[in-house]
């Protein structure tokens, strides 16, 4: 992960967001349109999630801990 030229506390957020990322990928059971999302929400040039990408990260966390 680079932090650019980012702020820390955008390097954190960016770090939190790939962490979340990181934990769903390990997920074997996850739909290949489930990983599409968060390919690309990994692949964001910033450091931060619009509200909607937040709602999709959040509706991929839930689905994940329902199994």
């Amino acid at each position: 992960m680079k932090c650019f030229n980012y702020l820390p506390h955008e390097c954190q957020q960016m770090q939190q967001i790939s962490d979340r990322i990181s934990r769903l990928r390990e997920n074997e059971n996850l739909e290949e349109a489930a990983r599409a999302v968060l390919k690309h929400l990994g692949e964001l040039k910033r450091p931060y999630l619009i509200a909607f990408e937040e709602e999709l990260l959040s509706f991929l966390e839930e689905c994940a801990a329902r199994g």
